[in-house]
Parts: C-alpha cells; structure tokens; sequence
C-alpha cells in the first residue's frame, strides 16, 4: 500500500506504508502496528540551527533524510523569533560550507579579523590577530536570523531533505531493526536512525532515559545589538567584570552585538531599564572605542547553566547540539561545538550509507561517541573554569588573571594555539572541518 503526503516544499509525494518490512519492527515499542506514512534513512527531531545543520549535510550527500520541526519556516522568521548573534568559528563556517549552507549566508557575514580579552580597569590585555596565524579570519558573526533562514533555504533545495513543518513527536520506537517516530497528528515516520536534535528539554533524550547533568551559574545573559558612530574593523572584544564577560561582537555595517553576562539579581534590575538608560548603561561598558552607540534591536535574557548528558547514543538513537550539552557563552563556543558534533555525525552516517550498510548500527553510533565526548568534556570544563576563574573580584585571583594577560600576549606561539584550538582546528578533524566534500 502507499499513502500521499506533503514534501517540504507542499507537493504531494508518495510514501511506502507497507507493513511487511523488517525495517520498522521495534522490540522497544508496545504497539502490534507496525505501519508507516513515510520513510527515510535519518529522523532528525528538532529543526533548530544544528538540527537543520544536519539534514542539510546529509542531504547534501544524498542520505534521506526528514527533519521534524515544530514551528514553520514562516514562523521563525518573524521579527523578534530570536533575537540572538552567533559567533561562528572557522570550523563551523567549513561544516556549512560542506552542506551548501556558506554561500547563502557569506554575504551577511562579517568577519572576525581580531579579539582583544581584557579585564576592566587593568592595562594588561591579550590581542588576537588573524594574521599571526593565516589569511582566513578567526570566525565570523551573522545574526541567528540570518542563518536560520539560510538553512531553510538550503533544505528547500535538496531533493533529500523533507522538512516537515509544523510537526510535533508524540513518541519514539526503537529497535534491534529500525525505529518509529509518531507525531503528535497520528502519522508515523519509519527510519533507521533518529537524531535528537531537540534542545535542552529533548523528548529524543528522554524517551532513551538518558540522565541529565545541569547547574545553574547565577548569570543572566542580556542580548541586544546596537548601532555605533565608527568603524569596529572587525574587532570583537571581550571584558570580564565581577559580573561576567561582557562581549561585543562585530556585525555587518556600523553594528555590534551585545552578549553581556551579568549576576541574576542585576540583571534582572537592567532588563527593566528603558531604553535610554538601558543604553546609557551599555556606553558606559563599551567605552569610546565605536563612538556613540544605540540600540538597534529588542532586548532579551537567557539565564545561565551549564548541561552535560551522560551519553550521546542509545539503541538506533544519536544526539547533538544542546541536547546533550549546553556552555557559558564566555567563549562564544555554543553553536561551533554542536557544528563539531554535526560534522562527526554527517562523516560516519554517510560512510555508512555509501557502502549500503545500517546507518543505525551500534558500531556507527559508538564512533561517533568515541569522536565527539572528549572534545565535548574538555570544552565544557574549560568554560566552566573560566566562568569561576574571571566572575569574581578576590584581590589574589585579580592580579593573577592581569598577569596572566600580559604574559600570554607577549608569547606568540601560545597565542597562535589558543587562536587554532578557537577556530576548532585542532585533533581529530572531520572531513567537512578540513574542507573535504562527505
């Protein structure tokens, strides 16, 4: 029997609902029907940045894939959806490269030429120049809006890619043969491998039992662009107070944007500025360096945590993205480290694939943990110190932090690593990292 439904770009197609195929029998699942309306190769649950990230490399190598989003792309693009920047490092722009993503998205992007890591009222600075290491910038910064909706492009294209919008999962069987996703509207999607791709509050993650790990830091993310009277060059600067790191960020044109980090009480007294004194406030943190700044966006505030899972796979299920792990924006490393979990992924699925194999097989998933926890662990740690070892004001660890500063910018060598290991290129680098089609 087939069965009609809509593609991503609302024809009809027709999908195989056969239930004699050994492919959707799951010893997890209660349920005696084993009946599909559609099948595929990977189920990606959650149509976030890393979500589509995925489908989009995939279905750049030909792996089928469907990609479950809760919201449309019209949605999405509204005014106010997510108010948030995202600073790509060079990692990240080859692994949207790789999907077909970069071109559609260079235009806005602007570049990262230099960061200056200061801590407020010291002298003593770290400057990271591009140069010192290469031609290639040291990342890039777009707005979340601009991405998303670059991604949602690149679905479109693909004749690979189904993204199914608005959809919600009601529940996920998994088996020693395949796996089940039922939606909320009754239709059910066969596949051999589901990608939780679903955020902090993963139903991917859940319906495996697998434990979360999380602390809150008593910060509040505040987030705003604004625009300035001079040039930013492609600078972006990061200061730390006794409240946290206070990040500009260079965007295109006479823009920056704001990623200030600050303890929960305060926040919460900044956030309820008006918009005069609100940017009274932020003038007095960016200093004269952009001339005279005002806001050019909304506001927002996300509080702080940090989220580890312990285990990134489960019977034909794998997890990226902020399912698995959430960080401290002091180092700009949110999406790039979700990017590095797509491009691990993407490699052993579609090596999988190409030779007609199961690309929910335990050795397939195994590789990709094996590949992808350490450099998580590690990140995640390091963050984690930063954030205790900069949002305080003790006398001893002041002077130690301005010291340090001043001895890491007069070694060249040392900040040539620390600018590679920022780019993520440093270990094991996937194929799409190191610029090689899947």
């Amino acid at each position: 029997m087939r069965r009609t439904a809509l593609n991503k770009d609302g024809r009809w197609i027709m999908a195989n609902t056969s239930s004699d195929s050994e492919l959707h029998k799951s010893t997890d699942a209660p349920s005696t029907d084993l009946s599909t309306d559609l099948s595929t190769e990977v189920v990606v649950v959650g149509g976030g940045l890393a979500g589509l990230s995925l489908a989009c490399a995939l279905g750049t190598a030909g792996v089928p894939t469907l990609c479950v989003d809760r919201d449309t792309p019209e949605a999405q693009s509204v005014e106010g959806f997510d108010l948030r920047t995202t600073a790509l490092a060079h990692c990240a722009k080859q692994v949207l490269a790789g999907a077909g993503v970069w071109p559609i998205l260079a235009g806005d992007a602007q570049p990262i030429n230099d960061i200056r890591v200061v801590e407020r009222g010291s002298p003593l600075y770290v400057h990271y120049d591009h140069r010192a290491i290469g031609p290639e910038p040291l990342g890039y910064v777009l707005d979340n809006a601009v991405i998303r909706a670059g991604l949602f492009r690149r679905t479109a294209e693909l004749e690979a890619v189904t993204h199914l919008a608005p959809a919600a999962v009601r529940s996920i069987e998994r088996g020693a043969l395949g796996a089940r996703v039922v939606l909320t509207d009754g239709r059910r999607i066969g596949a051999r491998l589901v990608v939780g791709a679903d955020g902090r509050g993963s139903i991917a993650r859940e319906s495996a039992g697998i434990a979360l790990r999380r602390r809150a830091y008593d910060q509040t993310a505040l987030i705003c662009n604004i625009g300035h009277e001079y040039p930013h060059n492609g600078l972006a600067v990061e200061s730390f107070t006794p409240g946290g790191p206070f990040a500009v960020l260079p965007l295109t044109g006479n823009r920056s944007s704001i990623v200030w980090s600050e303890r929960a009480d305060r926040a919460k007294l900044y956030a309820k500025l008006p918009d005069d004194a609100f940017t009274a406030e932020l003038q007095r943190r960016v200093g004269e360096f952009l001339g005279k700044v005002h806001l050019v966006s909304g506001r927002a505030a996300y509080p702080l945590s940090i989220m580890l899972a312990d285990r990134m796979i489960d019977r034909r299920l794998a997890l990226i993205g902020e399912t698995i792990h959430a960080i401290h924006p002091i180092a700009g490393q949110g999406l790039n480290l979700s990017l590095r979990d797509v491009a691990a992924l993407a490699e052993v699925v579609v090596d999988q694939y190409r030779v007609g194999l199961d690309v929910g097989a335990e050795d397939v998933l195994s590789r990709y943990q094996r590949w992808r926890r350490f450099d998580t662990l590690l990140l995640a740690g390091v963050c984690d110190s930063l954030v205790h070892l900069f949002s305080n004001d003790l006398p001893p660890l002041r002077v130690a932090r301005q010291l340090g500063l001043g001895a890491v910018n007069r070694m060249p060598a040392l900040k040539g690593f620390f600018m590679r290991h920022a780019m993520g290129m440093v270990g094991h680098l996937p194929r799409l990292i190191a610029g090689t089609p899947l």
